[in-house]
C-alpha cells in the first residue's frame, strides 16, 4: 500500500499539516469535511497517484475559534490559497467534500484562477436566509449536532462498534472506517480514544460556514465545475445543489445513487473514477 508523505507547511503565522502522494502528473489538491480528516482521503488518493501528484491538507486546528464565533471559511478560502503558492501549485484540479467544497469554492470566485477544474462533493451552500442572520450554535442545523458528538471510546473495538452502529457510518467501507480511527481519534489523557477534531471545533468550522454567503460568487467561478450529491444525502432537504451547478458557468450536476453525504467514505472507487474521467475530459 503506496503510503503518504506526512508534511507540514508554513503559511505566515500558522501551519498546516498536510499528506503528500508525489508523482510527476499533474497536481490534485483533496479537500475534507467538517471535523473529518485528509487521511479519508488515501484509499482514492493512492489510486490517483497513478497519473497525478495528490495533495490533501488538514484544516481543523490550525486556527483557533471558539464554537459561537465561529471560524469562517472565507479564512479558510484564503489560507488555501497560500498553502497552494508556497508550494508552487499552480491550477490544480481541486476536489473538495462538504465544508472542503465550499471553502474551495470561495477561493476560487475571491482568487481566480487557482484551479484548472474543481470536483465539489456535497458542497455546504446553505439557504440564504441563514447568512443574513445571526445564529447560535443550537439554531445552526449542523453545529447543534456536532457539538454534542460522543467524545470518548474506551479502545477501537468500542469505537467500531459504536460508529457502525451510527446510520452517518453504515455504508462507510471498512478502510475507510479503520483510517478514521486510526487517524481520527487520539488517545485521551487519561486513556481511551477521542476525536482528534474535537467537537467544539467541529462545531466552530460549521458556525464559520454562516459568516459568507457562497451564493452570490457562483457566477464568477469560470473553470469547470462538477457536482456531486449524495441521491440519500439528509442535507437534501434544506440545499438545493442542483440549483448552485445551474449557476456556475461551466457546471454541471450528478447525482451519486445509493449515497448518503458521506460519498468518498461510501464509494471510494466511484468517486476515484469520477475523478480520473474528469481529469481527461479535454472537453470540459
Amino acid at each position: 500500500m503506496n503510503m503518504p508523505e506526512i508534511k507540514k507547511q508554513a503559511i505566515g503565522d500558522i501551519s498546516i499539516d498536510y499528506l503528500d502522494y508525489p508523482a510527476d502528473g499533474p497536481a490534485i489538491v483533496m479537500l475534507h469535511a467538517t471535523g473529518f480528516l485528509p487521511w479519508l482521503w488515501h484509499p482514492i488518493a493512492r489510486e490517483l497517484q497513478k497519473q497525478f501528484r495528490v495533495i490533501a491538507p488538514y484544516f481543523c486546528d490550525h486556527r483557533h475559534a471558539e464554537p459561537e464565533e465561529g471560524l469562517e471559511w472565507m479564512l479558510i478560502a484564503n489560507d488555501l490559497c497560500a498553502f497552494c503558492r508556497e508550494l508552487n501549485i499552480e491550477r490544480p484540479l481541486l476536489v473538495g467534500h462538504s465544508m472542503g467544497a465550499t471553502v474551495m469554492t470561495l477561493a476560487e470566485a475571491m482568487h481566480r484562477p487557482v484551479a484548472s477544474k474543481m470536483i465539489l462533493i456535497e458542497p455546504i451552500f446553505l439557504p440564504q436566509d441563514l447568512y443574513r442572520i445571526n445564529i447560535t450554535v443550537e439554531q445552526h442545523p449542523l453545529a447543534a449536532k456536532s457539538i454534542k458528538r460522543r467524545n470518548f471510546w474506551n479502545n477501537r473495538e468500542e469505537a467500531r462498534a459504536y460508529l457502525r452502529s451510527k446510520k452517518l457510518f453504515e455504508k462507510w467501507t471498512d478502510e475507510m472506517l479503520d483510517l478514521y480511527i486510526t487517524y481520527g481519534m487520539v488517545e485521551g489523557e487519561t486513556g481511551g480514544l477521542t476525536l482528534a477534531c474535537h467537537p467544539h471545533r467541529e462545531a466552530a468550522l460549521f458556525m464559520g460556514s454562516t459568516k459568507y454567503d457562497p451564493w452570490p460568487l457562483l457566477s464568477k467561478v469560470q473553470c469547470p465545475v462538477l457536482v456531486l450529491e449524495g441521491e440519500e444525502s439528509e442535507n437534501r432537504a434544506f440545499i438545493d445543489l442542483k440549483k448552485a451547478a445551474s449557476l456556475f458557468p461551466r457546471g454541471a450536476y450528478r447525482m451519486i445513487s445509493g449515497a448518503g453525504h458521506l460519498i468518498p467514505m461510501e464509494k471510494p472507487e466511484e468517486i476515484i473514477t469520477i475523478i480520473s474521467d474528469f481529469a481527461a475530459d479535454a472537453a470540459i
